[in-house]
């Protein structure tokens, strides 16, 4: 497997180094060992199931925008396993991660060498410029605080990634993930020991820790939507445009929902 994983790692088309490294950090050997386990639990563990890779661009700028369902970010792991494994040839799915990461020094080493920066604007339009594919949580903290019994909705959603969109003139591939919320049914959030952690919450299972069973899980990608302005319209305006993505996530998380219950 690591001789396959290796190899995918070198068809992907970021301007390496002669010391495997990228102009942002990213490193040729991180990404091995990570991908090299996030190939068992994608393929062994979950039994992934991606419907819809083909709507990603195989090439070029692509911002993908999903829903967040579990109560730490599984659903992150799985979308970019999924551009990893799946893509032809494969792709790095680049998240944009939680701003308490950046406060743990090892965290936030580990992170941007895996090619997951601080979710800032200026990180997100860099990226994009660069050509490169940008994965967005746009419920944010709130969206993995999910209770195991609303995990299949979907809370308020952020403007920024369509003004960022907008701006750089980026096609949004939405996508719906679903099984999160069975393979961490989170039953409560504790914030007060999230703020001694310096995280956003601590997440509760019925077996205390968040640790995931192996449950079957489903990504869907859908058609990729490309909107026109230049991300300085009116608020009213971009909400508009938000709520179209947030309904079209909403479907291929239902699809996906039923999908699962026929497996």
């Amino acid at each position: 497997m690591m001789d396959d994983v290796r190899a995918r790692v070198d068809r992907l088309a970021l301007p390496w180094n002669a010391y495997g490294s990228d102009p942002y950090g990213i490193s040729k050997r991180d990404l091995v060992w990570f991908f090299a386990a996030a190939t068992f639990l994608y393929r062994d563990y979950f039994r992934v199931r991606a419907i819809g890779t083909e709507h990603v661009p195989s090439h070029g700028r692509a911002m993908l925008v999903g829903n967040h369902s579990g109560g730490i970010a599984l659903d992150a792991l799985i979308v970019i396993a999924a551009m990893f494994l799946e893509k032809d040839p494969p792709r790095l799915a680049q998240g944009m991660a939680e701003k308490f990461l950046a406060k743990t020094p090892f965290a936030s080493r580990l992170t941007n060498r895996l090619g997951h920066l601080t979710g800032l604007p200026e990180h997100v339009v860099q990226m994009l410029e660069a050509e490169r594919l940008v994965l967005v949580f746009p419920e944010g903290a709130r969206g993995t605080a999910k209770l195991f019994w609303d995990r299949d909705s979907l809370v308020h959603f952020g403007t920024g990634f369509m003004r960022l969109a907008l701006q750089t003139r980026s096609p949004v591939v939405p996508f719906g993930f679903v099984g999160g919320g069975e393979a961490i049914p989170t039953i409560a959030n504790s914030y007060k020991l999230g703020r001694l952690l310096g995280a956003p919450y601590v997440p509760f299972t019925p077996w205390i820790a968040p640790v995931p069973l192996p449950v079957r899980l489903e990504v869907r990608f859908g058609s990729a939507m490309r909107f026109e302005g230049n991300g300085n319209e009116d608020d009213a305006t971009i909400e508009e445009k938000v709520e179209e993505v947030k309904r079209r996530i909403a479907a291929l998380v239902a699809e996906g929902r039923r999908s699962l219950r026929v497996a």
